[in-house]
């Protein structure tokens, strides 16, 4: 199968485990247990990965705020139910990438706004360089040098190539 959106790799799926387990690492030196919450559907991937090395007891859910990648204004709807209590607990929060940052700067301001949580901190495999500010801690394995559009393990274009297993600049 042919995918003509694919351009050069950026993040070989050798990278991304050694990305995963970077971050892992990170985590568990901090924490001892935590309820993560995947952004869906661009975290699935990563968070899939990243709890299986995880090494304190964890309780997960979900969060959602569709947008389009690189959208520093996304004003779509939060999806958020709270299947878990976030009452005084330890919260991650997991995405694939911050790209723009905006998307999770809505979302970090929205479990702020609404919860009474303990910490609330972010997991994600890489940044980009010109992203919004997010005012809580941010552990990830790699800061990109610039802000191409990329697609692949969560990224999508045109909400295809999600399930591409490394992450390659986007040819428009």
């Amino acid at each position: 199968m042919k995918f003509p959106h694919i351009g050069e790799l950026v993040l070989s799926e050798q990278q991304i485990q050694k990305g995963v387990e970077i971050v892992a690492n990170k985590l568990n030196s901090q924490f001892s247990d935590a309820v993560v919450i995947t952004v869906v559907p661009g975290g699935i991937l990563f968070t899939a990965d990243l709890v299986r090395k995880l090494k304190f007891d964890i309780k997960m859910d979900y969060i959602s705020c569709p947008h389009t990648p690189g959208d520093s204004q996304n004003q779509s709807a939060i999806v958020f139910h709270e299947n878990i209590s976030l009452h005084s607990q330890d919260v991650i929060m997991i995405d694939d990438a911050i790209e723009s940052g905006g998307t999770m700067k809505r979302l970090v301001a929205h479990i702020q706004e609404n919860y009474v949580v303990k910490s609330l901190s972010i997991a994600t495999l890489f940044v980009k360089p010109n992203r919004v500010d997010i005012s809580v801690a941010q552990n990830y394995a790699y800061e990109m040098d610039n802000d191409d559009l990329l697609v692949g393990y969560g990224l999508p274009w045109g909400d295809k190539l999600r399930n591409i297993p490394y992450v390659s600049k986007l040819v428009k």
